[in-house]
């Protein structure tokens, strides 16, 4: 049966827009990867905290609370102005109480404006002493040994999963700690729906098909489509990749080096295959449905199934609250049932400016932010959207049940990174090409052809020569 509430107002910015092919490179969700590209000069500075009990520089020290070195001192941090800073906000809080390091707050826009702010910012000398940007491929293009400080050697730095090390590290040097939790791109269901119909998290791709096709002959809405909102479009091939890595494991590597091919490599080509397939299942409007009205489908009962980034239950959460615990999560199915994985983007990091005259208080910051203390007062101000990528660091309790079930592939290994943290190649126009497939328009094969050549004008842009 048809479930239809009250329409809510819904005037919430999108969780997330993935700029280019690939992925979020400009995550805007609560607490998940935000990119760190900076704004510049003090336009939108804001002191996370009274200055007059801190004086810079102050010198005095002492046993803070839980035996944190105590020493006064200022920090600037530099962060998209998008991006959600209430868990930040309550570490720097508790900072200032334990560490007595008061934060400063220097917001810049977002996009790739902000990346040139960076950049400009580095080059000049006039950098933030912490900074907040993507980890991952595009990490490199900062060149984070002339300007970061390497924390390789930090003993605390064990603490970081090896995965996140891999993505806040260039040349083997690492760089970064986490910015927030993890994220996916990932199956979405209500689970009251799958309750009435008697349906089980699929296995397999041919399963969750059928669990489609059950639902549609029964008048519900088996696959929510937004893609009004363009980026949310690309999900599903997104959130495909451990697939695709699954059985072809240098794909990655391949493509990057011109090798291999979405159109010609049958493991790739079926992302494609897989977004046109979920054609028939969609909400009548789907090309103008938008990225709230998703949330609040999902939420409402009016669609089963959401194909998006797990961001999305933060906007939920907000809109509806305990509401988004009917909500369950599961990977995108591959072809093979005793394989099933996750695709995950790692946060982003917060580095430290090499040029600082604060080094000591950044790493002593750095430290503080990845203990457990500082996480729990994060997961108070924000609940994560994804497993923390910090060892030893368990999700709280009241933890959305969605990110509960995607911490079990995380437990058994199942998870790999998108594309994006293997690949620096992101073709510009994927949403539209995806849209292009969705709407039926143009095959997943021609999707796959079309998105080749798109990457192959990115790649000569970036000095790669593809064959």
């Amino acid at each position: 049966m048809k479930r239809r509430y009250a329409r809510l107002l819904a005037g919430l910015t999108a969780v997330m827009m993935l700029a280019g092919c690939g992925a979020p490179e400009e995550q805007k969700n609560r607490g998940a990867s935000a990119e760190g590209e900076g704004s510049g000069g003090s336009a939108g500075t804001a002191d996370v905290s009274d200055t007059s009990a801190a004086d810079e520089g102050s010198g005095e020290k002492g046993a803070g609370d839980g035996g944190w070195d105590y020493q006064e001192d200022t920090l600037t941090l530099l962060i998209d102005s998008d991006a959600s800073q209430a868990g930040l906000l309550a570490v720097c809080d508790l900072a200032k109480e334990k560490l007595g390091i008061t934060v400063e707050i220097e917001t810049r826009v977002g996009g790739p404006d902000g990346r040139n702010i960076v950049k400009t910012r580095l080059a000049s000398g006039d950098m933030s002493d912490l900074c907040i940007f993507n980890s991952g491929c595009l990490l490199g293009e900062l060149s984070p040994g002339e300007y970061f400080i390497d924390l390789s050697d930090e003993p605390w730095a064990d603490q970081l999963e090896d995965t996140f090390r891999d993505a806040a590290s260039v040349d083997g040097k690492l760089y970064g700690i986490p910015f927030a939790a993890s994220t996916a791109g990932l199956v979405l269901y209500n689970r009251e729906i799958y309750e009435e119909y008697q349906l089980k998290v699929p296995a397999t791709w041919d399963e969750f098909m059928e669990n489609c096709e059950v639902l549609k002959e029964n008048g519900e809405t088996a696959l929510i489509g937004s893609f009004g909102t363009m980026w949310t479009a690309q999900v599903p091939y997104l959130g495909d990749h451990y697939n695709v890595i699954a059985q072809e494991p240098d794909f990655a590597a391949g493509f990057q080096a011109g090798t291999a091919k979405y159109a010609s490599t049958a493991a790739a080509l079926r992302s494609f295959e897989k977004l046109e397939a979920t054609v028939p299942y969609y909400n009548e409007d789907y090309m103008a449905t938008g990225y709230d009205d998703g949330c609040e489908m999902l939420a409402n009962g009016e669609g089963a199934h959401w194909i998006v980034l797990s961001g999305a239950l933060a906007n939920i959460y907000e809109l509806y609250g305990e509401e988004v615990n009917k909500i369950g999560g599961f990977a995108i199915p591959g072809d093979d049932a005793a394989d099933n994985g996750l695709t995950v983007w790692m946060p982003s990091g917060i580095y430290g400016n090499k040029n600082s005259e604060h080094a000591d208080s950044i790493k002593r910051f750095m430290e503080f932010y990845i203990s457990e203390e500082a996480i729990q007062a994060y997961s108070e101000a924000l609940l994560p959207e994804g497993p923390y990528v910090i060892k030893g660091v368990e999700l709280p309790e009241n933890a959305y049940t969605a990110v509960k079930d995607m911490a079990a592939y995380y437990d058994s290994g199942k998870v790999t990174t998108a594309m994006e943290f293997q690949c620096q190649i992101k073709g510009a126009n994927c949403g539209a090409i995806c849209q292009e497939c969705v709407s039926g328009q143009i095959t997943g094969a021609q999707a796959a052809a079309k998105y080749d050549e798109d990457c192959k004008k990115q790649a000569l842009q970036l000095g790669i020569s593809w064959e």
